[in-house]
């Protein structure tokens, strides 16, 4: 029945249970007590802290519910205080020294409720630390070096918390001390070698461990340690030095010593046996140095260089032998000195190979870099441009960066390529250089213009020359290259009507210049024109020169004679003559004209058929017809004479002349001729009035140069004088000369005859005669400018008068460029009447000229290659002249008076005079000292 009965009452206590859980929430309380406690020990009051009421719990069955066999508390239903039921051990109950709680539930019926109650069991200090083992022995050598750890056996405690083992002490000695490591649950000691030991002092050492906990009392337990030292290899070897510093420099000799390490072992043996090794090192030390094992001597196996390493530190091992080995280490620190073995580096980083030659000053052409390996003074460099160029050198804002820049104005034309060499030394000792050379190419500007060799350009053309050919050509240099240089040729046209342009033309891309039309130098003597030539460039430059040209003569003139004429145009006449005429008396003169000049005008006489070869002569240079005899009664009364007149070109030209002469009384042949002189005055009325014209001009210019030449005359020396030379073999014409010096001799041009004996000046054709010298002078007669004339009409002892008229110099084109000069031709006429002008040699008036050329040689010589002003004394020659004309000298460089110029302008005349009066009185003091 009572079993029945607590079924019931068990069900109904779950049932309540189900309900009360889901109705009302459990309560929880927390209690603490000691472990080892005795029964009864009342933990807390839980009714009280429940707030139950004291005198429910018996009927309410106030108790600790427990699944557990061993219940370790109650509680009394009384007073509802829960106590210790039986003794607690918490080592026992809870391992480890974490918090060792139990969990109680508390259960009250009617109603029903369930409460927890948590009773957390602290420790006591109920054990003591213990050791597994009581001693400890350890065996350490004596080489072992301080700070060795060796671990100890840890003390054990069950106790938790401060009651655990807390610390560990060691007796004191002094070679050891104890060190103590925290692990995660347990505190480990060490015994820490803090000197070393030796055997041969103390060979055994005796130690005791105490392991103390942290209760109240404390409880502790001691480890025996013994500590056996072992005889072993207990010295190490050691240096004399810890580090050692050697300074060499990058230059030194491979195998060279450098240092030497030294370490000693007070070991005896194989214990005190040392060898020396490298340590292992990070800059390659192993391939430059090598170290003797036995010796510690450092030599240098390579080469050092400073600027890969300036410092090299090299670790040393030294061992000894003993087992184990102890090794001892030092530090050599070598430091490499620079020297100065390496060269600046020149880098060209930017460069303009043409820079244009109208580059303004200061244009940046290269960019270049300096460098040097070297250190300090060894890797100061100075940089400059070492020749002579248009260009220098700028340094910018960082070290050796430099430009090269334009320093003044380029000009292509005058040096095209450059280049620059740039020198760059260090300051080491000795120095080391660099150099860099730079080519610079000038490009072309269009600055030249065309440019040419002569202004004026002359030329010299032969007349007759064939239409449409080419006779001359132009020639323009430009200093430009290219299209700059590319000169196009053109005409300048005035557009005037008879232009000569018009009959010219030129090819533009030489320069040559074709007639379209023949010349003749009896219409048209001279001509001048201008030609352009222009370049390529852009704009385009011109410039333009006058072309001067000369039409040259060609004997193309046959001669024409002009007496005698008879009326019906034929060249014939008849000269009556009385019979007392005498010998070398004047019959009659044969004239003739040319109208060609020089060589070609220069007329020459002779007789072709005579009746009678010795009663009549003739002059070959006048055409004078002279008696040779006395007429004697036997003669015949009519004579009749050919004359033949030819010019002296290289292909002579002639006309003939018949004169018929007869022989008359006295009477009629004044008669006659008084008949003959009424009867022709109508035919020579044209020829007498341009003579009588052209005889006043020429009288009115002779006696204006004669009153000049008395003048000049009178203040100078008499040995200049003109003179006649007569000769005894001469047929009674007259001859003038022309005197001069040369050096050591003195010259005389003569006429159409020479004196016997005269020394003939090679090359003068017969017309330059060699003088003895009288008077000594260190001057040097100038040769006459190209353009002075010379105009006088001069009468021979009032018996022959002469025309004479020098010219402008013509000058010839020889070679291409070479100017020559006209070789002169003087021609002269005389006859018995006054005032009358007669043609040069019997010409014409329109040849009364001499032509001077500078050069010897004569009719159809080749031309001299001769530049004007460079022409001697000797060689002007006026060959045939019978005129009389006095070069004198003068010691003046730029005095004009040293000839006797005619035909001047007014002006002109008053000028020279002014400057000849004053030259005159200096020569007339200088001639009275003499």
């Amino acid at each position: 029945m009572g079993s029945g009965k607590d079924c019931t009452h068990w069900l109904a206590f779950v049932l309540s249970l189900h309900l009360y859980l889901g109705k009302q929430a459990w309560a929880e309380l927390r209690y603490s007590v000691p472990e080892e406690v005795k029964e009864g020990t009342v933990v807390g009051n839980v009714a009280k802290d429940l707030g139950l009421e004291k005198s429910s719990l018996v009927a309410r069955q106030f108790r600790v519910v427990s699944g557990s066999k061993e219940t370790f508390f109650r509680v009394r239903p009384e007073n509802g205080a829960l106590e210790v039921r039986r003794k607690i051990d918490r080592e026992a109950l809870c391992e480890g020294s974490g918090a060792c709680v139990m969990e109680l539930k508390i259960l009250v019926e009617n109603p029903l409720e369930m409460h927890h109650v948590v009773v957390e069991i602290t420790d006591v200090n109920d054990h003591s630390p213990s050791f597994t083992d009581k001693e400890q022995v350890f065996e350490i050598a004596e080489q072992s070096s301080p700070g060795t750890r060796f671990q100890l056996q840890a003390a054990r405690d069950p106790d938790a918390g401060t009651n655990s083992v807390r610390t560990y002490t060691l007796t004191t000695n002094e070679h050891f001390e104890l060190d103590v490591s925290q692990n995660d649950e347990e505190k480990i000691p060490f015994l820490v070698l803090k000197r070393p030991l030796d055997r041969e002092q103390n060979r055994k050492h005796v130690l005791l461990v105490t392991a103390v906990d942290g209760g109240k009392p404390q409880k502790s337990s001691i480890l025996n340690v013994t500590i056996i030292v072992l005889d072993s290899n207990d010295n190490r070897p050691t240096f004399s030095q810890d580090t050692y510093t050697v300074e060499i420099k990058e230059n030194i000799p491979i195998g060279l010593s450098i240092a030497k390490v030294n370490a000693t072992d007070p070991d005896e043996g194989t214990n005190g046996d040392i060898e020396y090794s490298l340590g292992k090192t990070l800059n390659k030390a192993h391939d430059i140095f090598e170290l003797d094992k036995l010796s510690g001597l450092i030599k240098l196996k390579g080469p050092v260089d400073f600027e890969d390493s300036e410092i090299y530190k090299l670790d040393i091992h030294a061992s000894d032998k003993g087992q184990p080995p102890l090794t001892g280490r030092c530090r050599v620190i070598v430091k490499i000195k620079d020297v100065n073995d390496n060269r600046p580096e020149i880098e060209v980083t930017s460069l303009s190979n043409k820079v244009s030659e109208d580059s303004k000053p200061g244009t940046v052409i290269s960019l270049i870099s300096v460098t040097d390996k070297d250190s300090g003074v060894n890797g100061k460099i100075i940089s400059q441009i070492s020749n002579d160029v248009p260009f220098e050198l700028k340094p910018s804002y960082k070290e050796n960066i430099y430009s090269v820049v334009t320093k003044e104005y380029l000009d292509r034309e005058q040096v095209s390529f450059y280049k620059i060499t740039i020198t760059s030394t260090d300051c080491g000792d000795p120095p080391l250089s660099t150099l860099q050379t730079l080519n610079i190419q000038i490009s072309d500007v269009n600055d030249n213009r065309p440019h040419f060799a002569q202004y004026p350009l002359n030329f010299y053309l032969l007349e007759n020359n064939l239409a449409g050919q080419s006779i001359f050509s132009v020639s323009a240099t430009d200093n430009d290259v290219n299209e700059n240089a590319a000169i196009s040729y053109s005409i300048v046209r005035a557009g005037i009507e008879n232009d000569v342009t018009s009959f010219l033309n030129i090819n533009s891309e030489n320069g040559q210049i074709s007639a379209l039309k023949s010349f003749d130098f009896e219409t048209l003597k001279s001509f001048q024109f201008q030609v352009v030539a222009t370049d390529g460039g852009s704009p385009p430059l011109s410039s333009n020169v006058t072309v001067k040209v000369f039409i040259l003569d060609q004997n193309d003139n046959a001669p024409v004679i002009l007496y005698p004429v008879s009326s019906n145009g034929s060249a014939q006449g008849v000269e009556e003559i009385p019979r007392n005429i005498k010998a070398g008396d004047l019959v009659t003169k044969v004239r003739a004209y040319d109208a060609d000049i020089g060589y070609n005008g220069w007329l020459l006489f002779s007789l072709q058929r005579v009746s009678d070869h010795s009663l009549f002569s003739l002059d070959r240079y006048t055409g004078q017809i002279r008696t040779l005899r006395s007429l004697m009664e036997t003669d015949e009364a009519e004579h009749h004479l050919l004359v033949l007149v030819k010019d002296n070109g290289n292909v002579s030209l002639s006309a003939t002349a018949t004169v018929t002469v007869k022989l008359v009384e006295p009477k009629e042949a004044f008669a006659a001729s008084d008949v003959k002189s009424a009867a022709t005055v109508d035919e020579e009325d044209n020829v007498t009035f341009y003579l009588m014209i052209t005889l006043g001009s020429v009288s009115l210019l002779f006696v204006i140069s004669i009153i000049v030449l008395i003048a000049m005359q009178c203040s100078k020396s008499t040995e200049y004088t003109s003179k006649y030379l007569q000769e005894t073999n001469y047929d009674g014409t007259l001859c003038h000369s022309i005197q001069y010096r040369s050096g050591d001799k003195r010259y005389m041009l003569v006429g159409p005859r020479m004196s016997i004996g005269s020394t003939i000046v090679p090359g003068s054709h017969a017309n330059t005669l060699v003088l003895p010298d009288r008077r000594n002078t260190s001057g040097e007669p100038k040769a006459p400018n190209s353009d002075w004339r010379y105009s006088a009409s001069l009468r021979a002892g009032g018996v022959m008068q002469s025309s004479v008229h020098m010219e402008e110099s013509s000058v010839m084109q020889g070679a291409q460029g070479v100017l020559v000069q006209n070789w002169p031709t003087a021609s002269s006429a005389a006859d018995a009447e006054g005032g009358e002008v007669s043609p040069p040699m019997g010409a014409g008036v329109d040849s009364n000229s001499w032509h001077f050329r500078y050069g010897p040689g004569g009719p159809g010589a080749p031309p001299q290659h001769l530049k004007p002003g460079e022409v001697p004394p000797e060689a002007f020659i006026i060959p045939g002249s019978p005129a009389i004309i006095s070069i004198r000298q003068n010691q003046g460089d730029d005095d004009k008076s040293d000839f006797i110029t005619f035909g001047k302008k007014e002006e002109a005349k008053k000028k020279k005079k002014k400057k000849k009066d004053k030259k005159d009185k200096k020569d007339k003091g200088k001639d009275d000292d003499e």
